[in-house]
Protein backbone atom coordinates (compact mmCIF):
# COMPACT_ATOMS: atom_id res chain seq x y z
CA UNK A 1 0.00 0.00 0.00
CA UNK A 2 2.99 2.40 0.92
CA UNK A 3 4.65 2.06 -2.36
CA UNK A 4 6.25 5.58 -1.98
CA UNK A 5 9.72 6.24 -0.41
CA UNK A 6 9.60 10.19 -0.82
CA UNK A 7 6.82 12.58 0.45
CA UNK A 8 6.01 15.43 -0.81
CA UNK A 9 4.90 18.22 1.64
CA UNK A 10 3.32 21.49 -0.05
CA UNK A 11 4.20 24.75 0.98
CA UNK A 12 2.69 27.49 -1.41
CA UNK A 13 4.45 30.26 0.77
CA UNK A 14 7.63 28.71 -0.08
CA UNK A 15 7.78 28.80 -3.17
CA UNK A 16 9.48 31.91 -4.28
CA UNK A 17 6.54 32.99 -6.26
CA UNK A 18 5.78 30.54 -8.42
CA UNK A 19 2.57 28.98 -8.68
CA UNK A 20 1.98 25.90 -6.66
CA UNK A 21 0.96 23.68 -9.08
CA UNK A 22 3.96 24.36 -11.74
CA UNK A 23 6.34 23.33 -8.97
CA UNK A 24 4.30 20.32 -7.94
CA UNK A 25 3.83 19.46 -11.31
CA UNK A 26 7.86 19.53 -12.02
CA UNK A 27 8.14 17.38 -8.85
CA UNK A 28 5.76 14.57 -10.84
CA UNK A 29 7.87 14.71 -13.73
CA UNK A 30 10.98 14.08 -11.66
CA UNK A 31 9.11 11.13 -10.14
CA UNK A 32 7.53 12.05 -7.26
CA UNK A 33 4.94 9.44 -6.29
CA UNK A 34 2.99 10.81 -3.29
CA UNK A 35 2.05 14.42 -2.46
CA UNK A 36 0.22 16.28 0.38
CA UNK A 37 -1.80 18.96 -0.04
CA UNK A 38 -1.06 20.85 3.55
CA UNK A 39 -1.87 24.81 2.76
CA UNK A 40 -3.75 25.61 6.73
CA UNK A 41 -4.72 29.14 5.75
CA UNK A 42 -7.10 28.70 2.73
CA UNK A 43 -10.77 28.75 3.30
CA UNK A 44 -12.17 25.62 2.70
CA UNK A 45 -13.49 26.56 -0.89
CA UNK A 46 -9.70 27.89 -1.78
CA UNK A 47 -8.57 24.21 -0.33
CA UNK A 48 -11.34 22.37 -2.38
CA UNK A 49 -10.52 24.48 -5.68
CA UNK A 50 -6.60 23.80 -5.23
CA UNK A 51 -7.28 20.08 -3.97
CA UNK A 52 -9.29 19.52 -7.57
CA UNK A 53 -6.40 20.38 -9.30
CA UNK A 54 -3.84 18.72 -7.66
CA UNK A 55 -5.82 15.62 -7.64
CA UNK A 56 -5.82 15.67 -11.54
CA UNK A 57 -1.81 16.33 -11.40
CA UNK A 58 -1.36 13.58 -9.06
CA UNK A 59 -3.76 11.55 -11.20
CA UNK A 60 -1.94 12.28 -14.36
CA UNK A 61 1.51 11.38 -13.21
CA UNK A 62 0.19 8.52 -11.46
CA UNK A 63 1.21 9.59 -7.98
CA UNK A 64 -0.70 9.09 -4.39
CA UNK A 65 -2.12 12.57 -3.44
CA UNK A 66 -3.03 12.69 0.52
CA UNK A 67 -4.88 15.70 2.03
CA UNK A 68 -3.68 17.42 5.76
CA UNK A 69 -6.75 16.75 8.40
CA UNK A 70 -9.66 17.63 5.66
CA UNK A 71 -11.38 14.48 5.21
CA UNK A 72 -14.45 15.90 4.00
CA UNK A 73 -12.21 17.66 0.91
CA UNK A 74 -10.34 14.27 0.40
CA UNK A 75 -13.58 12.55 -0.14
CA UNK A 76 -15.13 15.06 -2.42
CA UNK A 77 -11.94 15.02 -4.80
CA UNK A 78 -11.32 11.01 -4.48
CA UNK A 79 -7.65 11.70 -3.04
CA UNK A 80 -5.80 8.57 -1.83
CA UNK A 81 -5.86 9.46 1.75
CA UNK A 82 -5.26 11.89 4.59
CA UNK A 83 -2.76 12.67 7.08
CA UNK A 84 -3.57 13.34 10.70
CA UNK A 85 -2.18 15.57 12.84
CA UNK A 86 -1.96 14.80 16.79
CA UNK A 87 -5.11 17.27 17.50
CA UNK A 88 -7.14 15.24 13.99
CA UNK A 89 -9.54 12.63 14.02
CA UNK A 90 -8.55 9.40 14.86
CA UNK A 91 -7.05 7.12 12.05
CA UNK A 92 -9.85 4.27 13.49
CA UNK A 93 -12.90 7.19 12.88
CA UNK A 94 -11.54 8.11 9.95
CA UNK A 95 -11.66 4.80 7.94
CA UNK A 96 -15.45 4.20 9.38
CA UNK A 97 -16.54 7.29 7.26
CA UNK A 98 -13.66 6.76 4.33
CA UNK A 99 -12.59 3.12 4.38
CA UNK A 100 -10.75 3.23 1.33
CA UNK A 101 -8.16 5.66 2.42
CA UNK A 102 -4.72 5.65 3.30
CA UNK A 103 -3.90 7.30 6.42
CA UNK A 104 -1.00 8.81 7.52
CA UNK A 105 -0.30 10.09 11.29
CA UNK A 106 2.04 13.10 12.36
CA UNK A 107 4.07 12.21 15.27
CA UNK A 108 7.43 13.89 17.54
CA UNK A 109 8.24 10.98 19.67
CA UNK A 110 8.24 7.37 20.32
CA UNK A 111 5.27 7.34 22.33
CA UNK A 112 3.08 9.41 20.01
CA UNK A 113 4.47 6.91 17.18
CA UNK A 114 3.38 4.13 19.25
CA UNK A 115 -0.21 5.41 19.66
CA UNK A 116 -0.47 6.15 15.82
CA UNK A 117 0.10 2.48 15.24
CA UNK A 118 -2.21 1.41 17.70
CA UNK A 119 -4.47 3.62 16.12
CA UNK A 120 -4.62 2.05 12.86
CA UNK A 121 -2.31 4.58 11.03
CA UNK A 122 -0.53 2.90 7.45
CA UNK A 123 2.15 5.38 7.94
CA UNK A 124 3.56 7.96 10.22
CA UNK A 125 5.90 10.69 10.05
CA UNK A 126 8.50 11.67 12.95
CA UNK A 127 10.20 14.63 13.17
CA UNK A 128 11.64 17.44 13.25
CA UNK A 129 14.72 15.40 12.79
CA UNK A 130 17.03 18.54 12.33
CA UNK A 131 16.32 22.04 12.16
CA UNK A 132 13.73 23.77 9.76
CA UNK A 133 11.67 26.57 10.67
CA UNK A 134 8.58 24.99 9.55
CA UNK A 135 8.58 22.91 12.39
CA UNK A 136 10.23 25.07 15.24
CA UNK A 137 7.15 24.86 16.62
CA UNK A 138 7.31 21.15 17.52
CA UNK A 139 10.57 21.56 19.77
CA UNK A 140 13.94 20.85 19.19
CA UNK A 141 15.12 18.56 16.94
CA UNK A 142 14.55 14.73 17.78
CA UNK A 143 18.06 13.77 16.07
CA UNK A 144 18.17 10.20 14.10
CA UNK A 145 18.57 8.08 16.79
CA UNK A 146 14.48 8.46 17.21
CA UNK A 147 13.80 6.72 14.31
CA UNK A 148 16.42 4.12 15.54
CA UNK A 149 13.86 3.76 18.58
CA UNK A 150 10.53 4.18 16.81
CA UNK A 151 12.18 1.35 14.32
CA UNK A 152 12.77 -1.23 16.95
CA UNK A 153 9.14 -0.62 18.49
CA UNK A 154 6.72 -0.53 15.84
CA UNK A 155 6.17 -1.98 12.41
CA UNK A 156 4.36 0.81 10.28
CA UNK A 157 6.45 1.99 7.91
CA UNK A 158 7.93 5.41 8.91
CA UNK A 159 8.84 8.23 6.65
CA UNK A 160 11.45 10.92 8.56
CA UNK A 161 10.67 14.84 7.97
CA UNK A 162 11.87 18.28 9.39
CA UNK A 163 14.93 19.90 7.71
CA UNK A 164 16.21 16.67 4.99
CA UNK A 165 18.28 17.85 2.61
CA UNK A 166 20.32 15.85 -0.10
CA UNK A 167 23.26 15.73 2.84
CA UNK A 168 21.83 14.09 5.54
CA UNK A 169 19.00 12.30 3.32
CA UNK A 170 20.89 8.79 3.46
CA UNK A 171 21.85 8.68 7.41
CA UNK A 172 18.09 9.30 8.16
CA UNK A 173 17.00 5.80 6.16
CA UNK A 174 19.94 4.09 7.33
CA UNK A 175 18.59 4.72 10.94
CA UNK A 176 15.64 2.32 9.74
CA UNK A 177 13.47 5.27 8.01
CA UNK A 178 11.39 3.72 5.06
CA UNK A 179 11.57 7.06 3.42
CA UNK A 180 11.78 10.68 3.89
CA UNK A 181 8.80 13.59 3.98
CA UNK A 182 10.13 17.14 2.34
CA UNK A 183 8.86 20.68 1.86
CA UNK A 184 11.79 23.16 1.28
CA UNK A 185 14.30 21.24 0.17
CA UNK A 186 11.95 21.01 -2.83
CA UNK A 187 9.45 23.51 -2.45
CA UNK A 188 12.41 25.93 -1.96
CA UNK A 189 14.47 24.05 -4.85
CA UNK A 190 15.33 26.45 -8.05
CA UNK A 191 15.37 23.79 -10.00
CA UNK A 192 12.86 21.62 -8.57
CA UNK A 193 13.22 18.44 -11.22
CA UNK A 194 16.88 18.36 -9.80
CA UNK A 195 16.32 18.16 -6.02
CA UNK A 196 13.96 15.61 -6.63
CA UNK A 197 16.42 13.59 -8.60
CA UNK A 198 19.33 14.41 -5.96
CA UNK A 199 17.14 13.10 -3.07
CA UNK A 200 16.17 9.80 -4.94
CA UNK A 201 19.81 9.20 -5.44
CA UNK A 202 20.77 10.03 -1.75
CA UNK A 203 18.34 7.81 -0.26
CA UNK A 204 18.68 4.60 -3.37
CA UNK A 205 22.31 4.83 -3.00
CA UNK A 206 24.10 1.61 -0.79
Amino acid sequence: MIDFNLYLITDRHQTGGRPLLTVVEEALQAGIKAVQLREKDLSAKELFELAQNLRRLTRQYHARFFINDRVDIAMAVEADGVHLGQKSFSAKDVKRIFPKAIIGVSTHSLDEAKKAEAGEADFITIGPIFYTPSKASYGEPLGVEVIKQVRKEIHTPVFAIGGIKEDNARGVIDAGADGIAVISAVMRAEDVEEAVREMYAAISQK
